[in-house]
């Protein structure tokens, strides 16, 4: 009788883990250091390592393959609304509370404060994002908050606390809470302005926010993400006022649950683990911010912070991507070398690499931007970095982190595919950065209009970059061309150009940045590989390895 024997599997490695996703990330630790923020590296790389544990991955998985649950009623009948997450789900969100990352931007005015939360953000999304959705809305809530004094003193504590409760209860019961907004709705998507939603005063004089008063709201969401935040800010429209923001709290003061009726969660492409829901108010309770009429102002100023994370977001999915890629090419065998080895390899691979450092350190100068407009700064060129390359940045990266996702997916060929795998989820995970908070049309639409309201501004940031670009023909041609563009034509006569000139801006300002910050292989190989001819209708991999150091700039992307 012949005896079965198992076959011998070689030549299979699984996806890395175990390792520091901040000591292993040489352009981040240089980030933190150009912001003054190397205070904030010993719990960064703390994080780092926890992060990069094989048990955090495995929670991540584990919180994507076991999907939010809705249940609409308990076992009485009594509407309950509650949406069920598996523990790791909990565990996750715990572990980004204790970082203190939720409200690190607002908690002193030390240096580098920004730059530190945008990196403790930028590690987390590498691993798992779809925690990092109340974390979002949380974070970018507190500045609209602030403005309401009454509502601020009440909730403050909680916003600061590093204690994570997920107890469905009352506000004045939580030891710390998540905030949500509520923009979209089925006829309108982006077009806030759309909104149906009715907000009627409850009662004149002023309410709990300090300012206005309270409302009931009838109406619906489309898309009303983590539905089991403690509160929401949301849009809708009075009867003679126009459109206000609201703050609609999960329960009522009195200790009974808030009149917003979850209809069902989003059954969505990826952010698996995040419940995005559809709801109805029946009459919900809330509290008026700041003026009727001034509701879309007041929720596009939470929308600028969150489009930064959306740009964080990608960036740290394009990260991600390429340490596997790279991990993965370095020890996989085909055609009698490391997949590393192979020319046409390693010109995807630095393609990966350069575009992710690009992203990464636009992003970090996105967040010091942010830094120096929260400090009072009037520099016009800050501005404009703020207001004119957020927009900008998130119509690139984020569209850029849809294509190289999939490029290094391929890198893994049929083992990436499968659902299980970690680059699947970062698959996944890619698209949703580019359609919230405003798709790529309307981030290119909002440059413009931020270009037209502010046509000084955005010529101190071309100047600023031409400082940079000074000896540089590929850079200094692309701002004169931009610089003619604006010069010459309104904004509204560029909108059908919209994309082309938001990409050309971008791509010079990233060329610049990495020219000021980056070793000259990763500028060198950045400028010849997109720039000119170059960006010409290329998919990735196809540069000329013969112009870049293509061993230093793998190198520095991962050791290994």
């Amino acid at each position: 009788m012949t005896a079965w024997t198992t076959h011998e599997v070689f030549n299979q490695f699984d996806e890395l883990a175990d390792f520091n996703l901040l000591t292993t990330d040489a352009a981040l630790g240089e980030a933190l250091e150009r912001a003054g923020a190397l205070w904030a590296q010993p719990q960064l790389a703390a994080y780092g390592q926890q992060l990069g544990a094989q048990d955090t991955w495995r929670l991540a998985e584990q919180a994507n393959r076991h999907t939010p649950t809705l249940h609409s009623f308990d076992a009485r009948g009594r509407r309950t609304d509650t949406v069920e997450f598996h523990p790791s789900w909990h565990a996750l969100m715990a572990l980004y509370r204790a970082q203190g990352l939720v409200a690190q931007p607002f908690l002193n005015q030390r240096a580098g404060r920004w730059t530190a939360w945008a990196a403790g953000f930028y590690l987390h999304g590498q691993v798992e994002q779809g925690t990092l959705c109340p974390a979002t809305m949380t974070t970018a809530s507190i500045p609209v908050l602030q403005k309401e004094p009454a509502l601020w003193a009440q909730l403050q504590a909680q916003l600061f606390s590093n204690d994570y409760d997920a107890r469905d209860v009352p506000l004045a019961q939580k030891r710390s809470i998540w905030l949500g907004m509520g923009m979209t709705e089925k006829q309108g998507g982006s077009d806030v302005r759309a909104n149906s939603t009715l907000a009627t005063p409850l009662r004149s004089g002023t309410g709990a926010g300090g300012r206005g008063g309270e409302y009931l709201l009838r109406g619906h969401k489309w898309f009303f993400s983590a539905p089991m935040c403690d509160a929401h800010l949301v849009v809708a429209r009075t009867a003679e006022g126009g459109h206000a923001c609201f703050f609609v709290p999960r329960w009522r003061p009195d200790g009974s649950k808030n009149a917003v009726n979850v209809q069902r969660l989003k059954d969505k492409v990826g952010n698996r683990s995040n419940a995005s829901s559809e709801v109805e108010f029946a009459d919900a309770w809330g509290i008026l911010m700041g003026e009727e009429g001034r509701g879309i102002p007041t929720i596009i100023e939470m929308a600028t912070t969150t489009r930064l994370n959306c740009v964080l977001g990608s960036a740290a999915i394009l990260r991600q991507a390429t340490v596997q890629a790279l991990a993965y090419a370095r020890q996989r065998q085909a055609f009698g070398k490391r997949l590393a080895e192979q020319p046409l390899m390693r010109a995807v691979l630095a393609d990966l690499a350069l575009e992710s450092e690009a992203a990464l350190v636009l992003a970090m100068r996105l967040a010091q931007a942010y830094e120096h407009e929260s400090e009072g700064a009037s520099d016009p060129a800050q501005r404009a970095w703020k207001r004119v390359m957020t927009p900008a940045a998130k119509f690139w990266v984020c569209k850029r982190a849809v294509e190289l996702t999939g490029e290094a997916m391929e890198v893994f060929g049929g083992n990436g595919y499968v659902d299980s795998s970690a680059m699947a989820r970062l698959f996944r995970e890619a698209p949703v950065n580019s359609i919230w908070e405003g798709s790529g049309n309307v981030m290119c639409l909002d440059v413009l209009r931020a270009i037209g309201r502010e046509p000084e501004a955005a010529m101190a940031l071309l100047a600023e970059l031409a400082d940079t670009a000074a000896g540089e023909p590929l850079l200094l041609a692309e701002l004169q061309v931009l610089r003619g563009l604006l010069a010459t034509k309104p904004p509204e006569a560029l909108e059908a150009l919209g994309r082309v000139l938001v990409q050309r801006l971008v791509l010079v300002a990233q060329a610049c940045l990495l020219r000021r910050h980056a070793p000259a292989a990763v500028a060198d190989g950045f400028i010849a590989t997109r720039l000119g001819s170059a960006s010409a209708g290329r998919v990735v991999g196809t540069i000329d390895t013969r112009a870049i150091d293509v061993a230093a700039v793998l190198a520095r992307a991962f050791p290994g």
